[in-house]
């Protein structure tokens, strides 16, 4: 079995997709696909080059006409597919339906070649706050629908059985266990705690809602401190209002540290520092109620308790996890201390929780459902 993973941006090392569609190629493999994938990158010289097995597939210049290129030029894509007698077609959502899409995924099917597409977030319009970004998503809703038809099934962690007429696979998002190191002791946290949030900050994260309940805590002067560590880019200038003017107005420089971007071992030195996630707060503001996120999963596997507010299926009621209010109120630190001083799990018990959730596991259904297999594999 032969596939391809196509995405419509590149990778960056730090960056939590790009890990997540690593690991996802990595499961695929594991599954007994041989895997081959395609994306797009711009060099040093500012070439825009589509890249294939890790091979410059085509050099699609540099300026306006190379941007342009990008969006309208998939037959390099198509010609390599037919020659290279793949099966399946896997492809992130860029949410970037245009005739020129439609016309490659019909190409595709043409082929005889099965595809999904994979939609992260789903609904995500309420994602798209300025004009540029409307403007864009206008096209695509002129378009999706008729896109979403090109492709065998709409992969998705919603609930949603179809999205844009289409019948979708449902999954989980999963963890590859080996690339993400457990937390291998506790802290003593007896004086003090310290949250950790990991994400490229946008305000759906509700990072806000921390920073608003430390102002609020920090009033009384309390002798058991919290910390707060950021890593990731604040995304925007909303998410930089809410984040950093707080912080400079009252004197929470101490408290909460904006790491930037980490990975490898500067990430697991974090961690191992951290006592309690910080998972999603705000995705209420998005329009979203169940979703399951990557960073929920990537808090189990560490061996943390976490934070967060939308409805997980995989997380209800587990023992190591804090249910916020999906609204905009400060979270209560004192509740929040309270919480994670009952929790009485090792971090091994937590992230054995979550065994079943391996991408393999996750990418399996995904290729039974293309391949129209049953439970037994038939």
């Amino acid at each position: 079995m032969k596939g391809l993973f196509i995405i419509f941006h590149g990778f960056e090392e730090y960056n939590g997709i790009s890990k997540k569609i690593r690991y996802q190629i990595a499961a695929l493999k594991e599954c007994g696909a041989e895997m081959s994938s395609c994306y797009y990158i711009v060099d040093e010289n500012n070439h825009r080059k589509i890249i294939f097995d890790e091979a410059v597939l085509a050099d699609l210049g540099r300026g306006k006409l190379g941007a342009i290129r990008k969006r309208i030029c998939y037959k390099p894509i198509l010609r390599c597919l037919r020659e290279g007698n793949y099966d399946f077609v896997y492809c992130r959502s860029y949410h970037n339906a245009n005739p020129f899409t439609i016309s490659l995924f019909r190409g595709i099917k043409k082929a005889g070649i099965k595809s999904a597409m994979e939609i992260p977030t789903y609904p995500y319009d309420s994602e798209y706050i300025t004009f540029r970004m409307k403007c864009d998503l206008f096209v695509d809703r002129c378009f999706r629908h008729k896109l979403a038809g090109m492709f065998d099934y709409i992969v998705t962690f919603s609930n949603d059985d179809t999205i844009f007429g289409q019948k979708t696979i449902r999954i989980s998002n999963g963890i590859d266990f080996s690339a993400i190191k457990i937390k291998e002791h506790l802290n003593d946290t007896s004086s003090s705690i310290s949250l950790i949030g990991v994400a490229e900050v946008h305000y759906w994260h509700g990072f806000d809602r921390i920073i608003r309940g430390m102002v609020d805590y920090y009033k009384s002067n309390p002798d058991y401190k919290v910390y707060f560590h950021i890593i990731g880019n604040l995304t925007g200038e909303r998410e930089k209002q809410e984040i950093l003017v707080p912080i400079a107005e009252h004197y929470l420089e101490e408290y909460v540290t904006l790491h930037g971007p980490l990975y490898g071992a500067e990430l697991d030195e974090v961690f191992e520092n951290a006592d309690f996630g910080v998972g999603s707060l705000g995705r209420h503001r998005s329009g979203i109620k169940y979703i399951k996120p990557l960073k929920n999963r990537e808090y189990t596997a560490r061996g943390i308790p976490f934070i967060f507010s939308e409805t997980d299926e995989d997380f209800e009621n587990m023992p190591f996890v804090m249910k916020a209010a999906a609204d905009d109120s400060p979270i209560h630190i004192p509740d929040l201390i309270n919480f994670y001083k009952s929790v009485n799990m090792s971090p091994a018990q937590i992230r054995n929780s979550i065994s079943d959730l391996s991408w393999r596991h996750q990418m399996q259904i995904v290729l039974d459902k293309l391949f129209n297999k049953d439970d037994n594999g038939k």
